[in-house]
């Protein structure tokens, strides 16, 4: 019973320290690591590359692998690009296995130490982060130590013993025992930390060891498969490309590369078992990688005849950018949210260009568009505020929250552009219907105000995608020139209304377009104001 407790605190610790400092290291990366979605391209490589970094950063290769499922799902990635992140994920997990391999018994104390003077004393969020990765890295010794502490018995008990010595000359069981430890405690790093907990009290030998690590890759997969569940057949099968690499590559060094692997990591470290181990897992996923990353393609078509294609999601998806897998790595799901409410922006602009070009070209059916996206509008409104509410409660730095926080606020006033652009298609509509025709003077100040207010808005979703100052103080000068323009075209109304150039019916159309067509206006200097107090530019 003291066994089981020791293993469950151990493993408990283990995996909160973990946790804590690959969210301190997520934040530390911040804008770093939201480019990630900017250079994912089809460069194979390039992705090996990033799925190295971002699993190094975030301290599990389930969660990149996830995430990757989460970007194919949105449709920000392709199969061709998700294969590469996936094979550099498994590289970057082994970071956990080198760390936690390190004879630092002493060093936990102090890095929990050092971490809380840091994180209780400064008032710097930066300083702050960085203690809590001191302090997760501390945990995570810990809790080695309180596994290294309840396995030591373990190699007195002779049943466990025999245990082993049949998984030393049954590698199918071995791999078999790797897959279900790591299936439960859907932790790579956990498992393989056990591992090494058991290696270092003599209790487990490395025969038996990398069988049960090997089926540990295995095992690292089901994560991202249960996550794949109900989404695209894409995402579904960079799932099973996950699976199909660590699969071959289980395959291939249990039969061939086992005894060369063993000679390697044993002339390497010869006395310390633990380090093998480690060892043994970065040499076994760097070969891996090595040995499939010319055949991805392979992989790729295996995918696609486990999921074959039969008219690939019918319904085109509203969302571009954001997928609730993102979640996962939140410093990316802030970047993830900015875009798809940019793309809700985008959205908007189109219905307020079908309602006012209609108007213009007499295209009555271009204007009716207008009320489909104005849906669309809302719908992604919804979509995006239950998003922004799931990420608001992760662990992000305090300044990412402001922002979210004012991302809300932002996400309403493109909803409010969207009504704008619905009610002027109503008011065309109306038009149409009563015959009513305004005279050409109305018509042209209405297309400067138009071109101006379709300016100013587009001005302000580039400032949401890129805080520029200059930017931001163009935005508010051009709503201050709508403004004039407002007050002209109603005094200019009422000056053809007293000449009797224009009917009474005919301006209140006018005026309730040009009100419309400010309130865009108004409502795009707002996006830009909710910048410049949330972003430091």
């Amino acid at each position: 019973m003291s066994i089981a407790i020791g293993i469950i605190g151990g493993l408990g610790l283990f995996l909160f320290g973990m946790q804590m400092m690959g969210a301190g290291l997520q934040k530390a990366a911040g804008k770093r690591l939201e480019r990630i979605i900017e250079i994912l391209t089809t460069n194979r490589l390039m992705g090996v590359l990033v799925g190295v970094v971002v699993t190094g950063v975030i301290q599990s290769s389930s969660a990149t692998t996830v995430m990757v499922v989460g970007f194919v799902n949105a449709g920000i990635m392709k199969l061709s690009q998700a294969v590469g992140v996936i094979l550099g994920a498994n590289i970057g997990t082994t970071v956990t296995g080198q760390i936690v391999s390190l004879s630092v018994d002493q060093i936990a104390p102090i890095a929990v130490g050092i971490g809380m003077i840091m994180w209780m004393l400064s008032k710097k969020e930066s300083t702050k982060t960085v203690g809590e990765i001191f302090i997760g890295l501390g945990i995570l010794f810990f809790g080695m130590e309180f596994l290294k502490d309840a396995l030591k018995p373990l190699r007195e008990m002779e049943g466990f013993n025999t245990m082993m010595t049949t998984l030393s000359h049954n590698p199918i069981l071995g791999v078999l025992v790797g897959f279900g430890l790591t299936f439960i405690v859907q932790s790579s790093s956990a498992s393989i930390g056990m591992l090494i907990a058991l290696a270092s009290q003599g209790a487990l030998p490395l025969a038996a060891a990398l069988p049960i690590l090997y089926g540990d890759n295995i095992g690292t997969c089901t994560t991202a498969l249960i996550s794949s569940i109900g989404a695209s057949k894409n995402a579904k099968r960079a799932a099973i490309i996950h699976l199909a690499f660590n699969t071959v590559g289980t395959i291939l060094f249990v039969l061939v590369l086992s005894n060369p692997i063993t000679r390697i990591v044993t002339s390497l470290d010869p006395s310390d078992i633990g380090r093998q181990i480690a060892n043994a897992h970065t040499i076994f996923n760097l070969t891996n990688v090595v040995l499939q990353f010319p055949f991805a393609f392979v992989l790729i078509k295996i995918a696609m005849w486990i999921i074959p294609d039969r008219g690939e999601d019918a319904e085109p998806k509203l969302t571009k950018f954001i997928d609730a897998r993102l979640l996962e790595t939140p410093t990316i799901a802030i970047k993830s949210v900015i875009n798809e409410t940019i793309n809700m922006g985008e959205v908007a602009l189109n219905s307020l260009t079908h309602s006012m070009d209609g108007f213009f070209e007499g295209q009555l059916d271009k204007v009716k568009k207008t009320f489909v996206l104005e849906k669309d509008v809302n719908k992604l409104e919804t979509i995006i505020t239950e998003f922004l509410v799931d990420l608001s409660n992760k662990d992000i730095l305090e300044t990412d929250r402001r922002y979210l926080d004012g991302l809300f606020n932002s996400v309403n006033d493109i909803e409010r552009v969207g009504d704008h652009a619905d009610n002027i298609a109503e008011l065309v509509v109306l038009m149409d219907e009563k015959n009513i025709e305004l005279s050409e003077q109305s018509r042209q100040a209405l297309q400067i105000m138009y071109n101006k207010t379709k300016d100013t808005y587009q001005k302000a979703l580039q400032v949401l995608d890129k805080p520029n100052q200059e930017l931001i103080d163009e935005v508010l000068k051009l709503e201050e020139e709508m403004d004039v323009l407002q007050r002209n075209a109603r005094n200019d109304h009422f000056a053809r209304l007293h000449a009797n150039e224009c009917s009474t019916e005919a301006g209140v159309y006018y005026l309730e377009i040009v009100n419309n067509l400010e309130r865009v206006s108004d409502l795009s200097s707002n996006l830009v104001r909710l910048v410049a107090d949330t972003v430091t530019i």
